[in-house]
């Protein structure tokens, strides 16, 4: 079963330049990426609805907002990682993030990483090639990703609901 997610999408140019990052990684040689390019501020097995309407309240007010990608990070300990883009965020999204994860049963606590995942399920043992090529094929004038808009992505129904 997949987790319930409140997202934060970005504007369709923003989406199709990664997608088309996606593929030119593929294109190498790379594990096929489908995920939609997003920036997740908490998750839980069954979204509460308590978070849903902070959520509501919080973040419409927030967007868009700009975020300036400082690095790539890698999370996980097992076979497979996770490489991300690390993200700087605004710090009044940032602490409705951390409101968030708190609010939610199943967070992090008052605890935000923003990112944007480039690489799920990578082989450990490929990471070091995978951060080469998304270097060689991510424009050096990509530097901010925008939150455009926030949502509540329930992935067991296909339920996408605005949040704004």
């Amino acid at each position: 079963m997949s987790p319930d997610n409140i997202l934060l999408r970005l504007p369709e140019e923003q989406d199709a330049y990664i997608r088309q990052v996606f593929a030119e990684l593929h294109a190498r040689g790379l594990p096929q990426q489908n995920q939609t390019p997003h920036i997740t501020v908490t998750f839980s097995p069954r979204m509460d609805q308590v978070v849903v309407d902070k959520a509501k309240e919080l973040l419409p007010a927030l967007m868009p907002s700009t975020m300036a990608r400082v690095g790539v990070v890698v999370f996980g300990t097992k076979s497979k990682q996770t490489i991300a883009w690390l993200l700087e965020a605004d710090p009044l999204l940032e602490e409705a993030a951390r409101e968030l994860s708190a609010l939610n049963p199943d967070g992090r606590g008052r605890r935000w990483t923003p990112h944007l995942t480039v690489g799920l399920r990578i082989p450990r043992g490929i990471v070091p090639e995978y951060m080469k090529a998304l270097d060689e094929v991510t424009s050096g004038h990509f530097k901010e990703v925008t939150a455009e808009r926030a949502v509540l992505w329930r992935p067991n129904i296909q339920e996408l609901t605005e949040l704004g």
